[in-house]
């Protein structure tokens, strides 16, 4: 029996969860708080992934009940972009009525050095990227990126997905410790690149 936890619910939506790697080490992130959300356990025993469990998955939570599916869990959903767009071509074959939604660092096209936007188009209708900061020096200091350039490249990924008609929002977390972010400069920046502007209050529970 499989004990990866590929698919989970949160708040009336279907998520899945198809790594535990991230090219960021946010101070946020809930990883450093607890194994779970919501009582499943998203911390995977191995990175090979087993595209046809997560679709079996994904079956068995009766797909037709809900109206939104999000790729996000313990880590950075792009990483396994074959395979997420593996799955999520599945999602709008056999469930078309449902929206898609990759929740990302942004930090796609400078992993695979392209632009990978244009794959996601017709099978990915919204992204929400984790914006995080008003200029470089904040970015860094809250998501600890692994990648050079990981500022510059967040947003031209967005102006990518804005530019292929995918639904855009960029999200600031507040109310985390002492962490100040300049939240009408960030607003400002998205909203002038045609992106929505979303703020997180962080929540104890982290989601």
């Amino acid at each position: 029996m499989n004990k990866n936890n590929y698919v989970y619910l949160l708040d009336g939506k279907i998520y899945i969860n198809l790594t535990n790697l991230c090219t960021n080490d946010c101070v946020f992130c809930i990883r450093a708080i607890k194994d779970d959300v919501v009582g499943a356990n998203l911390f995977l025993d191995t990175e090979i992934l087993d595209v046809e469990e997560v679709k079996k998955q994904l079956d068995s939570f009766e797909p037709d009940k809900y109206k939104d599916i999000v790729f996000c869990g313990y880590g950075e959903p792009i990483l396994k972009l074959e395979e997420l767009k593996e799955v999520a071509k599945y999602i709008k074959e056999k469930y078309p009525h449902i929206k898609t939604r990759i929740n990302t660092n942004g930090q796609g096209n400078l992993i695979y050095k392209r632009n990978i936007v244009p794959e996601l188009k017709g099978i990915i209708d919204s992204v929400s990227i984790s914006f995080n900061g008003e200029n470089k020096e904040v970015y860094d200091a809250i998501s600890l990126p692994k990648i050079e350039n990981a500022y510059e490249g967040m947003k031209e990924f967005i102006r990518e997905c804005v530019k292929e008609g995918i639904e855009t929002t960029a999200t600031i977390v507040t109310g985390y410790k002492d962490y100040a972010v300049d939240l009408e400069s960030c607003k400002e920046q998205i909203e002038a690149m045609g992106a929505k502007f979303r703020e997180r209050p962080w929540l104890d529970n982290g989601y």
